[in-house]
């Protein structure tokens, strides 16, 4: 959950239009962190917040990409998918967890983390290349066949390891904090020194569901039993994912280790993904990133 959502003059393009309204969303969000912690009123003032913020955001998004247009951005086709992403993946299954759960903190919590996470990244690198102050993070959109089958493949593995269904809140996760998480690195090798690193970032609320239904014990703390099962079902994830790539016979686990959420968001933003994808399970968030050796970037 954040706890600010404090304008930097970093943030600034040098397009006063679109920095007004960068300006005027980190208010929006301001003000929805400060409603979210009134007890009594909060969880109507945020359902009309969102609301607001929703609005305000998909307008600023036509806007921008008008303005892109305007002076023949390079960048543009991969800059609205991003705000595709947003406008009709991640804003959509924000408000249905919103909906669904009847506004809760857990879910008002997603929600701000999210959206605020993702503006933060998005302006300071997305927005920021447009004026060419820094280079764009996403140079390279893996949609199409390759994410449908990555989806795809993601959501039975979980549903047969699990028996939980998963909904898509983003194919280009950005790094977000969506609550206390459990972080994982596992590094493949293949035999023609092919390397792959997958990066899982499971929410505490959907490890300790989990390993509490694999045990068939109450466990409301992540301790260390929790996280060595965790690892384990990190492992788990990889290979029956790697089988249902049909990838199993190529590659070897050479490492696994637990990071820190300082390490994780100093190696996302320093590092780029070829896949990045965000997961509500209905129990807790899921972040799954992969970083092929042989990427194009």
């Amino acid at each position: 959950m954040p706890k600010e959502a404090e304008w930097d003059k970093r943030f600034n393009i040098g397009v006063d239009s679109i920095d007004n309204a960068h300006r005027k969303l980190f208010s929006i969000v301001r003000k929805l962190i400060h409603l979210s912690k009134d007890e009594n009123n909060g969880q109507w003032a945020c359902a009309e917040g969102i609301k607001y913020f929703k609005s305000y955001a998909i307008e600023h998004f036509t806007d921008e990409e008008s303005y892109m247009q305007s002076i023949g951005y390079k960048g543009y086709r991969i800059h609205k998918r991003l705000h595709d992403d947003m406008r009709y993946k991640t804003l959509p299954a924000l408000e249905k967890d919103l909906t669904e759960s009847n506004y809760s903190q857990e879910a008002i919590h997603h929600f701000l983390g999210i959206c605020l996470g993702w503006l933060t990244a998005h302006i300071l690198i997305e927005d920021r290349a447009i004026t060419g102050k820094v280079s764009n993070k996403w140079k390279k959109d893996n949609s199409g066949s390759n994410m449908n089958i990555l989806e795809d493949s993601l959501a039975i593995t979980i549903r047969e390891l699990f028996r939980l269904q998963t909904e898509i809140v983003s194919e280009h996760y950005s790094g977000e904090d969506f609550g206390t998480s459990m972080i994982i690195r596992l590094t493949y090798h293949s035999e023609d020194e092919k390397k792959v690193q997958i990066f899982m970032v499971l929410e505490e609320s959907l490890v300790l569901k989990i390993v509490s239904a694999m045990l068939d014990m109450p466990l409301t703390k992540m301790d260390q039993l929790v996280l060595n099962a965790g690892n384990q079902l990190s492992l788990q994830i990889a290979e029956r994912l790697a089988m249902h790539c049909h990838l199993s016979s190529q590659f070897q686990l050479e490492s696994s280790h637990f990071m820190t959420d300082e390490q994780f968001r100093k190696t996302f933003y320093l590092e780029v993904f070829d896949y990045s994808l965000l997961f509500n399970t209905g129990c807790g968030y899921f972040a799954f990133c992969i970083k092929l050796q042989s990427s194009d970037y």
